[in-house]
């Protein structure tokens, strides 16, 4: 299975922090942000790993990860040209899976479970959820049982307090859904739809985290996900 980290975007809800640095970049506790997701997505066995970021911070992130000898993985990097959604970066990572399963993490978020034991069918998605205390915020799902029901986009009403982290296991079937998307009302090509399509096909799975998760991709998320990185580690 082969790993894609998103990395794009301007990061404007932490700026003057991104003014030259990519969110990715900022300091959690003592690593990068970057290092997280690159971490969780060994955990769940990628050696080949690819960073799809903006034109204007490639090259940052570039140096300060290399070509990933270090990890004892491989690492590849791919230009997302203008921001067109997560889904739309995520399908110029196409050739690379070379029709294999992938694992897609997000930037900004950091997962405190060790996810090497996830068990994957063999076909369809997997998400992970976390119960959180504002669902409204995030993509939010419906379950029932071990049958994911539906996942609705910052919902005024949530059916649910499971928030979608931004964490996805997909088959090659992914390229079609992306191809077939139509973009919403903002323009973009969304991960919510990706993923209720496999929803729709009842081909989608879940995981549900026991550790804490956070994104930080706000000056609040990313001082609070500092947090709670410093009392792990020093609780070990």
């Amino acid at each position: 299975m082969k790993g894609i980290i998103l990395a794009g975007g301007h990061g404007s809800r932490l700026y003057p922090l991104t003014k030259i640095f990519n969110k990715s970049l900022l300091p959690i506790y003592n690593q990068p942000m970057i290092f997280y997701p690159l971490q969780t997505l060994i955990q769940l066995g990628c050696r080949e790993v690819m960073i799809v970021s903006g034109r204007e911070h490639s090259g940052q992130i570039m140096n300060q990860l290399g070509s990933g000898d270090e990890y004892n993985i491989e690492l590849t990097y791919r230009v997302q040209e203008k921001p067109g959604g997560i889904a739309q970066a995520l399908g110029l990572a196409e050739s690379f899976c070379n029709g294999g399963r992938l694992a897609v993490c997000l930037g900004d978020n950091i997962f405190e479970d060790d996810l090497s034991d996830t068990q994957l069918n063999g076909s369809g998605a997997h998400i992970f959820l976390k119960p959180v205390p504002d669902p409204e915020r995030f993509g939010v799902a419906e379950v029932n049982f071990n049958e994911v029901l539906n996942i609705e986009e910052k919902p005024t009403n949530p059916k649910s307090d499971l928030c979608v982290t931004g964490l996805y296991i997909y088959d090659n079937n992914v390229w079609n859904i992306i191809k077939n998307l139509k973009p919403s009302h903002r323009g973009e090509l969304e991960i919510t739809d990706v993923n209720n399509a496999y929803v729709d096909q009842k081909n989608m799975s879940y995981t549900l985290l026991e550790g804490f998760w956070s994104d930080a991709g706000t000056p609040e998320s990313l001082a609070h996900a500092t947090e709670l990185v410093k009392l792990a580690h020093d609780s070990k």
